[in-house]
């Protein structure tokens, strides 16, 4: 039965009404203004000087300069929580991770269309740089490039795949094992495959929710996250045996999971792959069985690619580890 506003109000205090009245009134693509939202039950709870609005416009940034569980997940279930999303665009960003490595040339290229990303790899492996990350934001392409990858050969495609299976396959018997991938909104796919890695066998998993229960599967047969990458709604995770992790756990959430993030890296645990939707951000943090000599990991989430952030903590010799575009904040 339909319910107007009015009905809805008869029985309410005044400031739900004035709550109801205002969401009622929203146009379909407008954006709610939650300050305005929370002082409409000032008069109930009292202005709380805590809260803040949020800022998406510049960097917020995350450090451990020192040490900062295994998520629990229900094997019979694959569901993850459904969250009920409200109309309107979703704030996105990039989220960068950057890790403490000896000096290293790096490269990064951002808002590549797809007939310009040979031309910038073919230049990359000239100078000796091999892709060590790649992202996509509004169907255009992010590469980052560098000298320390290790890998001794790499092959790419693009693909309006998500993913190729048939050429993942080809590859592997080749002994190139993936990498590196991303996802575009309209389903292609970018995937990089290496030699040179320590890795021994791969497997991957193309989902409409982000696989939980696949994932605590294999992490029962050995195999660890090693790469992920969503296109629109959709989940790519690829995981490898022979990682050099001695354990895992994911973080995932509707907003960015800064406070898990920092509970993580408290108990040793680095982030190694990165991945976001409209919707969720998923981010893998592993123990190295090597404990780096310096372990210093920072992160980023900025609305611009972080070209300039980038190059001031090459200074500091942090080096991007991986990037991803998507849902950081509500």
């Amino acid at each position: 039965m339909a319910t107007s506003s009015e009905s809805l109000c008869c029985f309410c205090p005044q400031p739900f009404k004035r709550f109801i009245e205002y969401v009622v009134n929203l146009k379909f693509d407008e954006e709610p203004n939650y300050a305005k939202c929370i002082s409409l039950f000032d008069e109930l709870v009292g202005p709380n000087p805590d809260i803040r609005p949020i800022n998406t416009d510049g960097a917020q940034k995350l450090i451990v300069g020192q040490k900062r569980g295994r998520l629990t997940i229900d094997e019979e279930d694959e569901e993850q929580p459904k969250k009920k999303t409200r109309v309107g665009m979703p704030a996105t960003q990039w989220i960068s991770v950057y890790n403490a490595r000896r000096p290293m040339k790096q490269r990064y290229h951002y808002n590549v269309a797809d007939a310009r990303i040979a031309q910038h790899i073919h230049k990359g492996n000239e100078d000796g740089l091999f892709i060590s990350s790649v992202a996509s934001s509004s169907n255009l392409w992010a590469l980052i490039m560098d000298a320390g990858t290790g890998y001794t050969a790499q092959v790419y495609q693009l693909s309006p795949l998500f993913l190729h299976k048939e050429w993942i396959m080809e590859q592997w018997e080749r002994s190139y094992y993936i990498t590196a991938l991303a996802g575009a909104n309209n389903g292609n796919s970018l995937v990089v495959m290496s030699k040179g890695t320590q890795y021994a066998q791969q497997s991957y998993k193309v989902s409409e929710s982000f696989p939980f229960k696949w994932i605590n599967k294999k992490w029962k047969e050995g195999f660890f996250v090693t790469a992920m990458a969503t296109a629109g709604s959709r989940w790519a995770v690829v995981m490898s045996r022979n990682a050099g992790f001695s354990d895992q756990v994911v973080e995932l959430d509707f907003l960015y999971p800064s406070e898990g993030i920092h509970r993580r890296w408290d108990n040793g645990y680095r982030i190694t792959a990165t991945a976001a939707t409209w919707d969720q951000t998923a981010l893998v943090l592993s123990i190295p069985i090597r404990k780096p000599i310096d372990e210093t990991q920072e992160t980023l989430r900025t609305s611009a690619f972080p070209s300039q952030h980038a190059k001031d903590k090459w200074a500091k010799n942090l080096y991007i580890a991986s990037i991803c575009y998507g849902r950081t904040v509500s």
